[in-house]
């Protein structure tokens, strides 16, 4: 089958004035591709851009030639953090540049993309989410290890000394990250944003269960479990395979 040309190869016959001289071909309008969506990846709870995961994403979109930004959730003071300080330092983040953002969370970054996602400023210009072992649920999960007295004493003092993996030091966290996370429940989360959920099945800081919960309730959502736990560093290649297929890249 020989194919059609998108225009005609000659120009129909047209009856000219006898004073023009030459013609000119109709002129089209611009050709308009949807803008690159903007990337942006939220590192885990005590850890940083430098984080291995992060790291390991980085370069895989670098070898797309495609840029992948990380922003420090730490913003030089992890003992102040809260889950309300960084939805609003990745909000501005998003509200700063013109593009569509597609958002990549690990952990308590992956919670705080799902509440991003969720602010009626910013759910419009969200494209997708991939979420990596998303801190779901996290409080009643962590606060329980962490034992009664341990928590009353933080209750008290007002900071508990937390060990920052990428510092490799103890650093006073203050109480205000409890009371504050207390104001977020999951159930809320309701933004029908296209979501991948890639977390595994021997997690033992963020139980599966809590992405299961979450994944059944929204259709819009789906969870793949990878034989792993809550690092998930021995199926980089799984992630990024299921990633990539997700976002078309």
């Amino acid at each position: 089958m020989i194919p059609i040309p998108p225009f005609p190869i000659h120009p129909p016959t047209r009856h000219l004035p006898t004073h023009s001289p030459t013609t000119h071909p109709p002129a089209y309008p611009p050709t308009r591709h949807p803008p690159m969506p903007h990337y942006l990846y939220l590192h885990g709870f005590a850890s940083s851009p430098r984080s291995a995961k992060a790291q390991a994403m980085k370069t895989r979109f670098a070898a797309l030639g495609i840029p992948l930004v990380i922003p420090d959730l730490n913003q030089g003071d992890f003992a102040h953090l809260t889950l309300s300080r960084q939805i609003q330092q990745i909000s501005a983040l998003i509200l700063s540049q013109p593009e569509p953002t597609v958002l990549i969370g690990s952990s308590l970054g992956g919670l705080t993309a799902a509440w991003v996602a969720q602010q009626v400023t910013i759910t419009e210009r969200i494209e997708k989410l991939v979420l990596l072992a998303p801190a779901f649920n996290f409080l009643q999960q962590w606060l329980p290890r962490l034992g009664p007295e341990a928590l009353e004493a933080w209750r008290t003092t007002g900071t508990l000394s937390v060990y920052h993996y990428t510092e490799q030091r103890q650093i006073p966290l203050h109480y205000r990250f409890i009371t504050d996370a207390q104001g977020y429940r999951d159930e809320d989360l309701r933004a029908s944003i296209p979501t991948l959920i890639l977390h595994g099945t021997r997690d033992e800081t963020i139980s599966i269960e809590a992405s299961r919960t979450y994944a059944a309730k929204r259709p819009w959502a789906k969870l793949i479990e990878l034989p792993s736990d809550h690092a998930l560093t021995d199926v980089e290649p799984e992630i990024w395979q299921y990633t990539q297929a997700f976002l078309n890249l």
